[in-house]
């Protein structure tokens, strides 16, 4: 399957990073199914999806018409049935629990049509282990946008242990089409690039922290005005 059959996409969570792909991927012109396992954090997710919508039109960066057409092009429901069944790519991004994440990859599997690419948002666990959860390891990958979702640029995509280079292709070609920026991690390794990166530096903030050298202020500043991070370590 090549990037261009994409037509409809699947996000499962509508927690902060769940909702903010939605919206990024409706804003792309994407039909998006939102899903989650409880109404008010549902409706929770579109009143942020319809304020973030307004705020862009307000910064004038999308006119108000396409922010209704994105709001539109979002359905939510907690439900799978009924709603996946011709979906042609899903991104998982619930809470980081392997065990949880299989569940979901394994319900997607069993309902989503045999040429649709399975994703997940998860920042360090295992995108082998959650392929061989489903009978499609060869198209499942890791897809981990950034908070928050609709102003940072970079994704990482994981090509797990059974990860096809056709499917990697496709999933870099779709975070190009949404306007991001992807970068590869050829091995499913912990933490990826950017965590695995900058967990030094997070110790090592901790740690002049705890003897007493530095302050969480000066930390969060340097970090920020420095090292040009959109916010400090501590806040």
């Amino acid at each position: 399957m090549g990037v261009e059959a994409i037509k409809k996409i699947v996000v499962v969570g509508a927690g902060t990073m769940g909702h903010g792909i939605a919206q990024v991927c409706a804003m792309k012109g994407y039909n998006v199914v939102l899903i989650d396992i409880k109404d008010d954090i549902l409706q929770k997710a579109m009143e942020k999806i319809k304020w973030s919508l307004n705020k862009f039109v307000e910064k004038k960066r999308i006119r108000p018409e396409h922010a209704e057409e994105a709001l539109a092009r979002i359905k939510p429901t907690t439900t799978y049935e009924g709603y996946v069944e011709d979906a042609d790519f899903a991104i998982e991004a619930i809470v980081e629990r392997l065990d949880i994440k299989k569940q979901v990859f394994s319900k997607l599997d069993s309902l989503m049509p045999e040429h649709a690419i399975l994703a997940s948002n998860t920042s360090s666990l295992s995108i082998t282990e959650m392929g061989r959860a489903t009978k499609r390891p060869d198209k499942v990958a890791g897809m981990h946008f950034f908070n928050p979702p609709q102003l940072m640029q970079l994704v990482e995509v994981i090509k797990g242990e059974d990860t096809s280079d056709e499917t990697v292709n496709v999933v870099m070609e779709l975070a190009r089409k949404l306007g991001k920026t992807p970068v590869l991690c050829k091995k499913d390794v912990r933490g990826f690039i950017v965590n695995r990166i900058l967990m030094p530096v997070f110790l090592d903030a901790f740690w002049a922290l705890h003897k007493g050298e530095v302050d969480k202020e000066a930390v969060d500043a340097s970090m920020k005005y420095d090292a040009g991070f959109p916010m400090g370590i501590f806040e």
